[in-house]
This record gives C-alpha cells, sequence and structure tokens, in this order.
C-alpha cells in the first residue's frame, strides 16, 4: 500500500469504517431477508423466489426505505433544534450562551469570513442558503425515503391483500393505514430515545478520546466541550 492511500485511509478512517459496516449490514440484511421472504412464501403454500427478484421487491424496499428515513430525521431534527434548545452539561449541546443563530462573526461569514472559508460564505444569498444547507440536504433525504417508504409499503400490503383475496387500497388509504404508522413510528421512537440518552448519558459518563465526549476530568456542568 502506497504512502498516499495509507495517507487516504487514515484521513478517511471513520466514514471508510462506517462505510464498510454499512455495505455488510446491507448485504446480510438482504440475504437474511430473502431467506425470511420465501420461508413465509413456502408456509403459506406459495413460490420461493431468486435473490434479484427479493432485491427489486416492495418488501426489501420497504424495509430499507423505514430505516433511512428514521435515521435521517433524526439527523434533521438534531441540527435544527440544537439551534434554539441546549442541554446544560452534555457535549452534543452548544454553550448556553449561544442559542440562536449566533452572529456573522461568531459564524466567520460575510465580512468576517477567512481566507480558507467556503466562498459562500462571504456574502449574500449563496451564503443564506449555505447558512441551511445541512439541514436542508437531510430534510429532502428525509422526505426521499419516506416517500418510498409509502410506496413500497402500499406495494408490499397490496401484494399482501391479493394474496388472501382481498381488493387492494389507495395509497391515500394507505397512508392512514396502521401498517404505515407502524412501520414509520416504531423506527421513529428508537431514534428520539437514542438522541435523549446520548445527550443526558455524556452529561456524567465519558468516553477518553472521543470526540463526542468531555475530557474525563471535564466538570459535569461543563456544556458544548469535546475531547
Amino acid at each position: 500500500m502506497g504512502r498516499a492511500v495509507r495517507t487516504f485511509v487514515r484521513e478517511n478512517s471513520l466514514s471508510l469504517f462506517f462505510g464498510m459496516l454499512f455495505a455488510a449490514s446491507l448485504v446480510g440484511q438482504a440475504f437474511a431477508g430473502w431467506h425470511q421472504f420465501n420461508a413465509d412464501q413456502v408456509a403459506e403454500g406459495l413460490g420461493s423466489i431468486g435473490l434479484g427478484s427479493y432485491l427489486t421487491s416492495a418488501d426489501f424496499a420497504v424495509d430499507v426505505a423505514e430505516n433511512w428515513q428514521s435515521e435521517f430525521l433524526q439527523f434533521w431534527l438534531y441540527l435544527t433544534a440544537t439551534v434554539w434548545l441546549v442541554q446544560r452539561g452534555s457535549p452534543e449541546s452548544k454553550e448556553l450562551d449561544k442559542v440562536g443563530r449566533e452572529s456573522d462573526e461568531d459564524q466567520l461569514v460575510g465580512e468576517y469570513a477567512q481566507d480558507d472559508s467556503p466562498s459562500w460564505a462571504r456574502g449574500g444569498w449563496r451564503t443564506r442558503v449555505y447558512s441551511s444547507s445541512l439541514a436542508m440536504v437531510m430534510g429532502v433525504i428525509f422526505l426521499a425515503s419516506w416517500s418510498v417508504q409509502s410506496v413500497a409499503g402500499w406495494a408490499s400490503y397490496n401484494q399482501t391483500r391479493l394474496e388472501r383475496m382481498q381488493d387492494p387500497v389507495s395509497w391515500g388509504s394507505y397512508l392512514l393505514n396502521a401498517d404505515f404508522w407502524n412501520r414509520t413510528l416504531q423506527n421513529w421512537q428508537s431514534e428520539f430515545l437514542a438522541i435523549a440518552t446520548m445527550a443526558v448519558l455524556a452529561i456524567y459518563l465519558r468516553q477518553r478520546g472521543s470526540s463526542q465526549s468531555k475530557p474525563v476530568g471535564e466538570a459535569h456542568a461543563a456544556t458544548g466541550v469535546d475531547g
């Protein structure tokens, strides 16, 4: 492995690590879901399908999308909520006296932009867009994946109804159906619990060397301080 490659891996190790975990878990989910789907098919006296057919099925799409939408909802809400809401003593919160969007000087925008600041931070309409670009993109991904979940879930739900000799329902009716909201809310509640737990536990507990934890010797009341 050349020096340039080693440098790239070291400097991008966090994204590479989680990228590989994502790919491995998605492959694992595909195979596990395929076997489970065929087991259910056999149990109901129906024929099994190949892996390729399963990967393009509504069942696989809805299982993936319902997890994605909840994760990006978590980030979207967390990014916007932490502008105005604080948690005393948590490294997940900014300092108590910095509630709000903060001044141009604090944010290094407009006349306060530095030589290495992004070009879109130097003022005008581009800065207004760029100032909320992360939350905007997270929100778009959430809405897109939630839409995919609704359509795939609708197709899967109607497939089940047809197998039971029942009439299919419209997409609008499915959006009001308990199946859709059960799939949605079971993911949302776990994401909200994880955020709240991290914000509170990080007040009192530490992980030495982590950017998501306060220094080990930092006071419990210290807010907005990380390692």
